[in-house]
């Protein structure tokens, strides 16, 4: 016979269940609200404005202290909140607009990029096999005629193209204006909030904090990938006998490139790339062998130090930048960490993880 289970005490019964939080109807419609506007931001192609908002809101937050410890009344608030949001948006739009105003730099810096291309070529061809040789432009005319032909047999997608980069600029712009209206407002004192409102504004403050979180993490993973390149540059190829030309200026645009997610290792590794060309057809080969193999061991580094920050586990983080990937290209990727520390905290401050 089956022995009589013995009686359990209802105290220690009760610590046996389950704890359960009952959801509050307010905050299950805020959560409600708040996904479905996460999930219209990436449909919709609002990440930028999206991250160009929390960007600013972020800066003026960060800053106002250090601005404000000798103001007292609520007014000099109001001002310094202002003056430092016209600052920092009008940094943003000169670095966007010094951007725009380097790749159309004129005839003069196409002339000058044309230059640069023809050494470049004239070096691979005194180091390629000759069955490889014949397929490289003789001289400038060549490589004029090849990209005026590239232009013709792609001017839809050239068109496109243009059209989404004043989208995407304005999106930004737009975006950092309403950061800093949202900081604005944030330094008004806040009234008494109606339950469905409190919630919203505890998603957004979540939200942006999960944003914080990530972009101090992205700042590490920059600073890890500068060092590693900078290794490279100095060490390693010194080492070898090989001296690359503008090796600070890459240093220095590896770390600023770096603090974009995802991208900014596509361009510093593009330039390194076309710098090591310009020497070598190998060095170039050695240095996109040593990129590749760098940033693959990196990928994984960084799910650890987005992870730390955020308290996720790396294979978590991996995992949903993978389907974030699937669902919505490269924007979903660059998202994935924010959105998962925001879904994290939200499930944290319930108790639920």
């Amino acid at each position: 016979m089956a022995p009589a289970p013995k009686h359990v005490p209802e105290s220690v019964s009760r610590q046996l269940r389950p704890v359960v939080t009952e959801l509050p109807r307010f905050r299950l419609a805020a959560w409600l609200v708040a996904l479905a506007a996460l999930f219209l931001v990436m449909s919709l192609h609002m990440l930028t404005a999206l991250l160009a908002g929390l960007l600013v809101y972020e800066l003026v937050r960060t800053l106002t202290p250090f601005v404000q410890h000798r103001l007292t009344s609520e007014r000099a608030h109001l001002i310094s909140v202002v003056f430092l949001s016209v600052i920092i948006i009008g940094l943003l739009s000169l670095a966007i607009f010094g951007l725009i105003a380097f790749f159309h730099g004129g005839p003069d810096r196409l002339q000058v990029l044309q230059s640069k291309l023809m050494v470049v070529v004239d070096q691979a061809r005194t180091q390629l096999p000759e069955w490889l040789q014949q397929y490289l432009p003789d001289d400038i005319e060549d490589i004029r005629q090849l990209f005026s032909d590239w232009l013709q047999a792609h001017s839809g997608q050239v068109q496109l193209a243009g059209k989404e980069a004043v989208q995407v600029f304005v999106h930004v712009l737009i975006g950092m204006v309403l950061g800093a209206m949202i900081a604005l407002n944030a330094a008004h004192p806040m009234p008494l909030l109606q339950p469905l409102a409190s919630e919203l504004l505890g998603r957004a403050q979540l939200l942006a904090d999960a944003f914080r979180r990530v972009v101090f993490a992205q700042i590490k993973i920059s600073l890890l990938n500068t060092v590693l390149t900078a290794i490279f540059l100095l060490v390693v190829l010194k080492l070898a006998g090989i001296h690359l030309p503008l090796t600070k200026t890459m240093i220095v645009v590896t770390f600023l490139a770096g603090l974009l997610p995802v991208i900014g290792n596509l361009i510093s590794n593009t330039l390194i790339v076309l710098v090591a060309l310009s020497v070598s057809v190998y060095v170039a080969l050695a240095a996109l062998v040593f990129l590749v193999v760098i940033h693959k061991l990196e990928y994984f580094l960084n799910a650890k130090i987005v992870g730390t920050q955020i308290n996720a586990r790396s294979w978590e983080l991996l995992l949903m930048m993978v389907l974030a990937e699937a669902a919505f290209g490269l924007p979903g990727l660059v998202a994935a960490p924010i959105y998962y520390a925001y879904i994290k905290s939200e499930l944290h401050e319930m108790g639920w993880v």
